[in-house]
């Protein structure tokens, strides 16, 4: 675009503008220092990509895992050695699903309707499905495992400065924000989880407030549990601990919530039903996007009136979705589809975890009794190895690989907690993948005993 300036500045410097020409001059202005912003941001960027394409960070690591595994970044779709063929298998976690040919299909006919009021057939089919397998008088789907938690928090606590007893590393207290106080006004005392994901019943007991309305106290209102507990590594809560929690909290007039995030992969290790599990509980949030494979959604479930009040929490926080039968009917097939194949992630799991015992030379350290379900984590036996460089030899594709295993091998796993790494098998990790991670390891443990005689 040519403009021409000439008859503007004439007038300018004349001292001669009428209030057209002014007005014209203003926009000319706008225009001009748009155009310069628009060319430095090119500029800019340019700059920045070109940086980007001269350092390529490894697959899915980080400087830092001060933050765990949520500060990662994206797997790039970029083959980081320039190999002719890279095999990924992407152990980062079980969100990492994709919904299969059978499920879109079901997403693409399902029957839909305004589920705000109360008219989506398919949301009200998952819904019932739902409360029957987990036993419960009704449920209610919503977009996710935090939100499930969150509503369930503020309808068991229905008054700023009440209080929820939770583990100190439940996916609740340290994953989600701090919801339960930044928008429920809810205050969290915590508890020691132990290994196995539970925690000292007498603790719990020295938790629990008396004395209300005594005005310098919280009121304990909620007991919350997680299972199976992620970050202890996918560890079951056993039907006996969930009993005796039971007992306590009926004792005191509490109710008790389950974050049963993954609770159909306890199941499956105990060889229960799921309401086999959630007899001990009130209420319980079960997700569908892990490893059930639906794209989106959770289930919130409980008695008939708690999932009254949740309609109206759910709406509040901005969960109130419209025909969302489309993804609804993800959720139905993932519960009558996808549960018992979870098995398969579990076998492949041990395997994986044998597979780091054998290792030689003898890098790995964990506990293969507490390998219970689709997640592992385990340590690092040399000093001189960190999380990190671990997870960046096991993403990077180097360049004796495709001659060592046929093709170019990245498997994407985290540093986590406590100095560990975690894996995690879903539906998308076969046991062909599974050998070709083993095979991978085998090569990075090589190399490093390599690197130590030189």
């Amino acid at each position: 675009m040519i403009i021409d300036c000439s008859k503007y500045l004439k007038c300018a410097q004349a001292k001669r503008v009428n209030q057209s020409q002014e007005e014209d001059i203003f926009v000319l202005f706008k225009m001009l220092t748009f155009s310069a912003r628009v060319v430095l941001q090119c500029v800019k960027d340019a700059a920045i990509a070109a940086k980007q394409s001269q350092v390529l960070r490894p697959v899915g690591v980080t400087q830092s895992s001060a933050r765990f595994y949520y500060n990662n970044p994206k797997r790039p779709n970029v083959d980081p050695a320039g190999a002719s063929h890279v095999r990924t298998v992407d152990l980062r976690s079980d969100t990492v699903t994709k919904p299969g040919p059978a499920m879109r299909q079901a997403m693409a006919l399902a029957e839909v309707g305004d589920d705000v009021m109360g008219e989506d057939p398919t949301v009200n089919e998952l819904q019932e499905m739902a409360a029957e397998m987990f036993g419960m008088e009704a449920a209610l789907f919503v977009p996710s495992g935090t939100m499930g938690n969150l509503i369930a928090v503020m309808v068991h606590c229905r008054e700023r400065g009440d209080e929820v007893i939770v583990g100190d590393l439940s996916h609740l207290h340290v994953y989600e924000q701090g919801g339960s106080a930044q928008l429920a006004g809810v205050h969290s005392r915590t508890l020691t989880n132990l290994p196995d994901g539970t925690f000292d019943l007498d603790q719990l007991v020295s938790k629990i407030r008396h004395g209300y309305p005594d005005p310098h106290f919280p009121r304990t209102r909620l007991i919350c549990l997680e299972n199976t507990h992620n970050i202890q590594g996918g560890r079951v809560l056993p039907l006996a601990f969930l009993k005796e929690v039971r007992s306590v909290a009926d004792e005191h007039g509490l109710p008790v919530h389950m974050d049963g995030a993954r609770l159909m992969n306890a199941a499956v290790h105990l060889g229960v039903s799921p309401a086999t599990i959630l007899q001990h509980t009130h209420t319980v949030s079960v997700c569908m996007s892990k490893g059930l494979g639906a794209p989106i959604g959770s289930i919130l479930a409980g008695p008939q009136d708690f999932i009254s009040r949740a309609v109206r929490c759910r709406k509040a926080l901005g969960g109130g979705m419209r025909q969302a039968g489309i993804i609804a009917a993800a959720g139905k097939l993932a519960l009558t589809e996808m549960v018992d194949r979870m098995e398969e992630d579990h076998r492949n799991v041990k395997t994986f975890a044998q597979a780091l015992l054998d290792c030689e030379p003898s890098l790995f350290t964990l506990d293969l009794a507490a390998v219970e379900t689709n997640i592992l984590r385990f340590h690092l036996g040399d000093p001189g190895l960190s999380q990190s460089d671990f997870c960046e030899r096991m993403a990077q594709v180097g360049e004796e690989e495709e001659a060592s295993l046929g093709q170019g091998v990245q498997v994407l796993m985290y540093p986590h907690v406590g100095g560990s790494v975690r894996a995690v098998w879903h539906l998308g990790i076969s046991q062909e993948d599974t050998q070709m991670a083993i095979r991978k390891l085998q090569l990075v443990a090589k190399q490093l005993q390599q690197s130590r005689v030189k």
